[in-house]
């Protein structure tokens, strides 16, 4: 017995520009420009014909979609967001559930820190590259002096007890 399915497949051209390293490709969708959206285990990734842009999950801060206008909004750890329109497709929800997944993945503790002077909490958060290994980021919104003692010693207080929670010595 055959099974059909109606998703449309990456196309082959784009498919061999990806940069995989040993990697599996989990969900993609075409975008309304033309590009594709590629999920894979360790990266998300842009293809169209000029290339593909690749970026591992630990470099995606987080995403939204408004499902109305199927775009997906990347909000990326350096503060940069990026807006993906998507193709009215059925494979949307295959790769925004997916998307989320694998930032879910990337993240294995966070704690928010509240600095004077900065509006919104600083978030210390304990994540996975792509090879598995664990590291820590701060993700601020807008600007943090991290040279005023204060605030370096509040985000290194915060670093130490974020390692600790996951058996990380200093």
């Amino acid at each position: 017995m055959a099974l059909f399915s109606r998703r449309r497949r990456l196309p082959d051209p784009l498919r061999r520009v990806l940069d995989l390293r040993a990697d599996a490709i989990l969900a993609t969708t075409p975008l309304d420009d033309g590009r594709w959206v590629v999920a894979s285990r360790r990266a998300l990734h842009l293809v169209g014909d000029d290339g593909a842009a690749r970026t591992p999950w630990a470099d995606v801060d987080r995403g939204s979609l408004d499902a109305q206008t199927r775009t997906l909004t990347v909000h990326w750890v350096n503060g940069a967001r990026t807006a993906l329109v998507l193709a009215d497709d059925d494979d949307a929800w295959d790769l925004t559930q997916t998307f989320r997944e694998r930032v879910q993945q990337s993240v294995v503790h966070v704690e928010n820190v509240v600095v004077p002077g900065v509006r919104a909490p600083l978030r210390v958060a304990l994540r996975r590259d792509e090879d598995g290994a664990l590291f820590t980021q701060v993700i601020g919104e807008g600007p943090v002096d991290l040279t005023d003692p204060a605030t370096a010693r509040r985000v290194a207080d915060a670093e130490a007890r974020v390692r600790a929670e996951a058996g990380l010595v200093p």
